[in-house]
């Protein structure tokens, strides 16, 4: 077989593979089959736009091909597949806990499961078809479960996103092979295993994970919903128990702390035991929304091919003041959501179904912030935070509190949408968001809304519309871990994003993976109960 580099295909043409025989110099009978690795779009000469692929190519004649040609594009493929195979020998009295369903704890199930472990996954929120019920609820009559909401239940924070894949970390392991195969396993659509910008779409994800959780069930793993961790116990620096919904106690050698971004009173509990915790950089600021037609019309050129899948865009600013200022999450064709998750506060995020097919093109735009901003006490990112979404919530009542980018500018509350009609999960109201932030997210935001209208044409127009707060951009706080990737306190793995060692869906998955591999190399399979 061999990879092949560098194919361009005009957008409006489907024959991708006289296009491979063209690169490859060769008569396109040749060709026994092909298998698409990587697929981006290239828009640098617009109006004319490619699909650039990479490719594996069967050939009748591949030793001949592969001698004629000395192209950097052209070479021999090798097939690279994750694989673990270091168990450990130290035994191991109780069954393995997993805290939360995320992606990270997910993963960590999941592959402990399949390698003999039945681990026990534990957590507060509801099992997703619970969950999705308390949801709506709370977007069409604002009745919000502390407990189970858009941060907390089965699947995580990102059952309720775009589900996006795209991630920057460097993949030497074929780990993250490891899991978008896992994912089209469980009803993914196989196209996230090529796309540079891969996303499976809210709606596709909650079947994903319904279907990973009856796996791990299969396979001899337990979930627990509406399971809280309330408490540790450890004796000389090692973990002894846990404790569940205030009273019940689980014997315990090995925990996983896979907790999420958003468990504050779980911070709070952490960090009154002997766990190192410290306070970590993170990044506030507001959703914007835009139509989308706008935004294709930018990327792609006026008279754009509509076969194409709408657009998306990252933009970054450095300002005046040395902050930076970039666009998170975004969401082509998607939906602002109201993802409280504590009585009293507000935030928000963006969200897509696979369609990504609304009118609306939607991202965060955010500021840098450091423990210079709110202080180095391990939780005081986690107060710099409450604090402006008590603020955002009492601006509007509970309401989403949002305002057109020249209101915005000129410091006053809107009272009309212009041209952008806005498109939200939850109820919403006008108001003016420079009553929110301290000075210095308002004049970083303002600056770099500003900035990225050099970059896309439109993007700063006076009818933008800008909501607030996006707040849970990463976990406020870190939960130290060795090269063992255990805590300070022996048995206790911190996993994924809510204990700062990841961000988003592939990178908490991976890091699940990691922390699998780590109880792995020093637990035997068969003391597992």
């Amino acid at each position: 077989m061999i990879k092949v580099r560098q194919v361009k295909l005009d957008v409006r043409n489907n024959d991708l593979k006289k296009e491979i025989a063209s690169k490859l110099k060769t008569n396109v009978n040749n060709i026994i089959d092909y298998t698409i690795t990587k697929e981006s779009i290239d828009s640098r000469k617009k109006p004319q736009i490619f699909y650039i692929y990479e490719v594996n190519v069967t050939l009748k004649n591949e030793n001949e091909i592969l001698k004629n040609n000395h192209s950097n594009d052209i070479s021999l493929y090798k097939e690279e597949e994750y694989s673990f195979n270091d168990f450990g020998s130290e035994g191991i009295k109780n069954r393995i806990v997993i805290v939360g369903s995320g992606p990270s704890g997910l993963f960590c199930s999941y592959m402990l499961s399949k390698n003999g472990y039945k681990p026990l996954i534990i957590e507060r929120g509801s099992s997703l078809e619970e969950r999705i019920k308390k949801v709506n609820d709370f977007w069409d009559n604002n009745k919000l479960d502390p407990e189970c909401n858009v941060q907390f239940g089965e699947g995580g924070a990102g059952t309720f996103s775009d589900g996006k894949l795209n991630t920057l970390i460097k993949d030497t392991n074929n780990r993250m092979k490891e899991v978008f195969k896992t994912f089209v396993k469980f009803g993914s659509p196989e196209d996230i295993m090529y796309k540079s910008k891969p996303h499976i779409g809210t709606d596709i994800l909650r079947d994903v994970i319904k279907n990973m959780r009856n796996e791990i069930i299969k396979l001899g793993g337990e979930f627990r919903f509406n399971t809280k961790l309330t408490s540790i116990n450890y004796e000389n620096n090692k973990l002894t128990s846990i404790i569940v919904n205030d009273n019940e106690e689980i014997k315990c050698d090995v925990l996983v702390l896979a907790i999420g971004h958003s468990s504050r009173d779980t911070f709070e509990m952490l960090n009154k035991t002997n766990l190192e915790l410290k306070a970590k950089a993170f990044a506030i600021g507001v959703r914007v929304q835009h139509k989308q037609s706008m935004i294709n019309e930018s990327q792609y050129g006026k008279d754009y091919y509509e076969g194409l899948e709408n657009a998306s865009y990252k933009l970054t600013h450095t300002c005046q003041n040395n902050r930076g200022v970039y666009t998170f999450c975004m969401c082509p064709g998607g939906y602002v959501v109201n993802s409280s998750s504590e009585e009293g506060m507000l935030a928000i995020n963006g969200m897509s179904y696979r369609s990504r097919d609304s009118k609306n093109a939607n991202s965060a735009v955010i500021v840098t912030i450091s423990p210079n901003d709110f202080g180095n006490g391990p939780l005081d990112g986690m107060h710099f935070q409450r604090e402006l979404e008590k603020k955002t919530y009492n601006i509007c009542n509970g309401k989403i509190p949002t305002q057109t980018f020249k209101d915005y500018l000129d410091n006053k509350k809107s009272n009309s949408f212009k041209s952008v009609e806005p498109l939200f999960k939850g109820n919403y109201d006008f108001a003016n968001l420079n009553e929110i932030f301290p000075d210095y997210i308002n004049e970083s935001l303002k600056e770099g809304i500003n900035n990225f209208g050099k970059k896309i044409k439109g993007f700063n127009d006076e009818d933008t519309l800008i909501s607030a707060i996006e707040s849970r951009t990463s976990s406020p706080i870190k939960i130290i871990r060795d090269e063992n990737f255990e805590s300070s306190i022996k048995g206790i793995y911190p996993c994924g994003e809510g204990a700062g060692y990841a961000g988003g869906i592939t990178s908490s998955s991976i890091d699940g993976i990691k922390v699998f591999e780590a109880i792995a190399k020093k637990y035997k399979r068969s003391e597992i109960l």
